[in-house]
């Protein structure tokens, strides 16, 4: 891997939370931290913090609703129109499980169901489109943050239109995310571009964990120093296709190892995002 401060790295969802918490942790190294968020005033006040905390002023903002899939097409165009290669990309951004009692069911812009949209197509698509500036930046990695909690899909109402409960929207969302790294990992096995998924800590003290469970167990401090061993650990180099659980290799739920159920969710994924379509420009 190269020098933590010659990489340039996107960590989605970084205004609070594990996001925030990781992108100055990687700012203090002396990285250039591109961070994600929805709100203009939010990501201002998290530069301007994470730039004082830091020493760093490498920081630079990308505003993106991932409920929206034009919306992560721009953010990857920016990010590609400012920076030709990437050496590690995070996904972190995600929808909770909601609040307790709630079985509301919620949608993306797209018509989607919105934890499902979020916390897997977004990042799905994003990844599959920066994929030209990480094959740049290798060697690089990509982690994407994903939950201890998991839900097997239903191939046969991904969407949960007739069993819908946010608690399991969510969880699902979070299996499929595994899927996913365990199958693009095989696929960029020969591009210098390792793939992993991890569970960082359990109920963390951030707003998604207060919000449902109102109460918390590990620290952010855990949940960063996961990240971090992921992000920033040599011995990591080469390492990939593989779940982690706090800084431990791990087994996710059986689904993810289902070479059927992965190519099931792969052409769900191509097909709900279109990302084969890369030739996009911003409106």
């Amino acid at each position: 891997m190269k020098p933590i401060n010659e990489q340039t790295i996107l960590i989605t969802g970084a205004t609070d939370g594990l996001g925030k918490a990781t992108a100055l942790a990687l700012a203090k190294m002396g990285a250039r931290v591109l961070i994600h968020g929805r709100d203009d005033g939010r990501l201002a006040a998290a530069k301007q913090e994470i730039i004082a905390e830091s020493g760093n002023d490498k920081i630079e903002t990308y505003r993106a609703n991932l409920a929206s899939l034009a919306e992560v097409r721009h953010l990857a165009y920016a990010v590609q129109a400012d920076h030709d290669k990437l050496e590690l990309l995070i996904n972190n951004a995600a929808s909770g499980g909601g609040k307790p009692g709630d079985s509301q069911r919620d949608f993306s812009l797209d018509g989607y169901e919105l934890r499902f949209a979020v916390n897997y197509l977004a990042s799905f698509l994003l990844t599959q489109l920066l994929l030209p500036s990480l094959k740049e930046g290798a060697p690089s990695r990509i982690i994407n943050v994903s939950s201890a909690g998991q839900y097997p899909i239903n191939f046969d109402d991904v969407m949960m239109e007739q069993h819908y409960e946010p608690l399991d929207a969510y969880r699902q969302s979070k299996l499929a995310q595994i899927l996913y790294t365990f199958d693009l990992a095989e696929q960029l096995a020969n591009e210098g571009i390792t793939v992993n998924a991890l569970h960082p800590a359990s109920l963390m003290p951030t707003k998604m964990v207060k919000e449902y469970f109102g109460r918390t167990m590990d620290t952010l401090e855990d949940g960063v120093n996961s990240v971090m061993h992921l992000a920033t650990d040599p011995a990591l180099d080469g390492v990939t296709g593989k779940y982690f659980d706090h800084q431990q290799e791990a087994r996710a739920n059986d689904q993810a190892y289902d070479a059927k159920a992965r190519l099931q969710l792969w052409e769900l994924g191509m097909g709900l995002t279109d990302a084969e379509k890369i030739d996009f420009v911003p409106d």
